[in-house]
């Protein structure tokens, strides 16, 4: 028992570099497919939009509006393959699983992230699908942003006070409060949308909400606390 408590941390853990790779190469796939097969002319809301060909077959659509059940897998590994912020989305995405996801891994084991990461990624779309039919709105989802935020839940929960340093904040912030910020920040945007604005919030919200249940509820079965 002592060797679990003693071994060192790894810096990319299996389900955290595989998970990274797959989302790289199904990203250059749809790089490679959406060029090669041209743009798809599809129908959204009642208005008329086009989307790469292997984008259009990976992403969420709305209910209703070409959705397929196996896209709410396969929707997680598929970025923005188009648009001056492709390679932010999935750069940022990925950085951000790494950095937080691997302690968590390490903590937890691959199994049970696993477990954790997808049922994140389901919640996510099941909350981002509800909104939508709800407020008839269209669009097609692409992205892990929603298991990630689930993720970044889980860390704030499990490391409340582990301080982290934010770009253009001069002083740390606690985890707690950083990502309790980025919930904040979806909340709002996502009830006072702007003109343009692409992200789906209510995805990063289902995330966030979805993680934060499932690991309160881990926590009391277990009875077990990390810090």
């Amino acid at each position: 028992m002592s060797s679990y408590f003693t071994r060192p941390a790894e810096k990319f853990p299996p389900a955290i570099k595989y998970l990274i790779a797959i989302n790289v190469v199904v990203w250059v796939a749809q790089l490679i497919f959406d060029n090669k097969y041209g743009q798809s002319v599809i129908m959204i809301g009642g208005a008329m939009d086009t989307e790469g060909f292997l984008t259009s077959k990976l992403g969420l659509w709305p209910i209703g509006e070409g959705f397929k059940p196996y896209q709410l897998i396969t929707h997680m590994f598929a970025h923005a393959a188009s648009g001056s912020q492709m390679f932010f989305h999935i750069l940022f995405n990925m950085f951000t699983l790494w950095m937080f996801g691997r302690i968590l891994e390490n903590v937890w084991g691959a199994k049970r992230f696993l477990i954790f990461y997808f049922i994140c990624g389901l919640g996510s779309a099941a909350l981002h699908l509800a909104v939508q039919y709800y407020t008839n709105t269209g669009g097609i989802a692409v992205g892990a942003s929603g298991a990630v935020m689930g993720v970044l839940v889980a860390f704030a929960m499990t490391f409340p006070n582990t301080e982290l340093y934010i770009m253009f904040i001069p002083v740390p912030v606690k985890a707690k409060w950083a990502i309790l910020g980025l919930i904040a920040i979806d909340l709002f945007f996502g009830l006072y949308s702007a003109s343009g604005d692409t992200i789906a919030h209510y995805a990063h919200l289902g995330g966030a909400i979805t993680g934060f249940i499932l690991l309160k509820i881990w926590n009391k079965t277990n009875r077990r606390n990390f810090y």
